[in-house]
């Protein structure tokens, strides 16, 4: 089953590729043209995004509503795996009950995002970012160019701009994060079939679902070839094994390519034209592209431009934009912001970065929550220290049930957050890295996928510096047992006039001794994540 594409253009207006070359000859004319140079010669990481360190995000897509963790919607269609069994004793055996069939599912029908933004404010968040679309490829906004949108089915709203309003209207930044680009190949396996059993060679329900089929149901009007992208990249008929089959997969569709596919030239024109939409519909003031690269090759060129340009006149000429992308190469990097997932750097990066993680798995997981997985409130804050020392900021994303809801557990890892942030988040905001970005015995991982476990490996003797104007501030990742914070990079460097807790007049006991400021800190402030110091004189900057 083939999309037909001309059709789909024609009925637009456009022929293949018009408006994004209208795009280009435009940009031609603007302050920011489509390419890496235009990028790199023009682009400067504004200062909101600089001075806001932490940001939260609500990944919040239909494969919330069964609970069962990361990748649902492709993953379902893999026998074997987790997400398969789920799907098979909750909803049926794929060929007749396809993912499609969880947005009736995803009605959203406790989302009080109200609540929700409060209590990230509260939890210190400057920025916020919702799921514009994932890999799913269906939008959660009024998108203009996807009949698969949030507004039409499902939750029934626009939830890119309720999120956006209530945002703006607390002086908070926001921000889309955008993963569509890999749909085409992604949602693949939905095209495929069982490779042993009772439903051997049956195929799934992409493989056989036409608009026409629709008639009186719940999608009436709706083309699910337009949802799963047509059949570009199928498994073939004959594989009988699931060992096979995952080998298959695994060097066909999970290649994790940013190349516009040749054979679906239709999905790269409709992606940048509901990109656009998403851009000027609503005015981001940040876009997270989950891709190594810009996506689809000159389209990710095209939309970032066009995203620069259109910041541009909204902020009388001022690019107050944002895009992040993965695994920038290092002589991009000053084009935009480089993202690390669920990892962070090892030294003090020459470009601001950010890193974004998960309390847990990206959409919902019943089975995290049972086993108490999330990540502690100390694990959260010593990455955000250690990001920020590093040039970087954090987005943390907390998952969100299919009704709207998080979890009581969630929310005290929050309020955790909350607490800390309340006495020790002033020293964080509007701070620059130092020439040391810490100390101590802790050495964590560089890159993408290291994170480690869901508690923190740090200790009261690991220390994370930041500047603000003339004065340092430490940040030290746990309690002293004696109730002695020692900074040993702070008795090599200037002249120690005094120190104070952030928003605090009175100085706190301080002196050298030995290689290290020692500084005894008021046991009332004893807690298990630690503190942060203003640490202010001559020369220390």
């Amino acid at each position: 089953m083939r999309l037909d594409r001309r059709s789909m253009l024609s009925a637009a207006g456009l022929s293949l590729g018009a408006v994004a070359s209208g795009a280009r000859a435009a940009a031609s004319r603007e302050p920011f043209s489509a390419d890496w140079r235009s990028f790199t010669q023009g682009y400067q990481a504004p200062d909101w995004f600089r001075d806001a360190k932490f940001g939260i995000w609500a990944h919040w897509s239909a494969q919330c509503v069964p609970e069962s963790g990361d990748w649902y919607a492709r993953e379902m269609y893999l026998q074997g795996t987790r997400a398969y069994q789920h799907h098979i004793a909750h909803y049926g055996h794929p060929s007749q009950t396809g993912f499609m069939e969880m947005y009736p599912r995803w009605t959203a029908a406790r989302w009080d995002p109200e609540r929700l933004i409060g209590l990230y404010q509260r939890a210190g968040a400057k920025y916020f970012m919702a799921l514009a679309n994932h890999h799913d490829n269906f939008d959660t906004y009024a998108s203009s160019h996807h009949a698969w949108n949030a507004v039409r089915i499902g939750p029934r709203q626009d939830i890119i701009g309720r999120w956006s309003k209530l945002v703006r209207e607390r002086g908070m930044r926001f921000g889309v994060s955008n993963h569509s680009a890999h749909a085409w190949h992604w949602l693949q396996p939905a095209y495929g079939y069982d490779p042993e059993g009772p439903q051997a060679g049956r195929r799934y329900d992409a493989a056989w679902l036409t608009k026409a089929a629709g008639h009186g149901k719940w999608w009436d009007g709706l083309d699910p070839q337009q949802l799963y992208t047509g059949a570009t990249m199928k498994m073939p008929d004959g594989v009988t094994t699931i060992k096979a089959a995952n080998a298959w997969h695994e060097a066909h569709d999970r290649i994790w390519t940013e190349t516009p596919p040749a054979a679906n030239p239709w999905f790269t024109q409709n992606w940048f034209l509901r990109c656009k939409d998403l851009i000027d519909r609503y005015r981001p003031d940040m876009i997270y592209f989950d891709n190594f690269d810009l996506p689809l090759g000159q389209a990710g060129l095209d939309i970032t431009a066009h995203f620069y340009n259109q910041s541009m006149r909204w902020h009388d000429g001022r690019n107050e934009a944002v895009v992040t992308a993965k695994g920038t190469a290092a002589e991009r990097r000053g084009g935009i912001v480089d993202d690390v997932e669920r990892g962070v750097h090892d030294q003090i990066q020459p470009y601001p970065f950010q890193t974004d993680t998960c309390l847990g798995n990206w959409h919902y997981d019943r089975a995290l929550y049972e086993r108490d997985g999330y990540k502690t409130p100390a694990k959260v804050l010593h990455t955000l220290c250690d990001v920020v020392s590093k040039n970087g900021n954090l987005m943390l994303s907390v998952p969100m049930r299919g009704d709207g809801t998080i979890d009581e557990k969630e929310e005290a890892v929050v309020e955790g957050i909350a607490a800390w942030m309340g006495q020790y988040g002033a020293a964080i905001y509007g701070t620059r890295p130092w020439h040391q970005f810490g100390e101590g015995p802790t050495r964590p991982k560089s890159g993408d996928f290291n994170e480690g476990a869901p508690t923190s490996p740090y200790t009261a003797q690991d220390i994370r510096y930041v500047r603000k104007g003339a004065a340092v501030h430490a940040f030290v990742l746990g309690w002293p047992e004696d109730g002695v914070a020692r900074l040993p990079a702070l008795a090599k460097r200037g002249t120690v006039a005094r120190v104070t807790l952030p928003g605090q007049s009175a100085p706190l006991a301080a002196r050298i001794e030995g290689d290290a400021l020692a500084v005894t800190l008021p046991d009332e402030r004893r807690n298990p994540i630690g503190v942060a110091l203003i640490v202010e004189g001559d020369g220390l900057v």
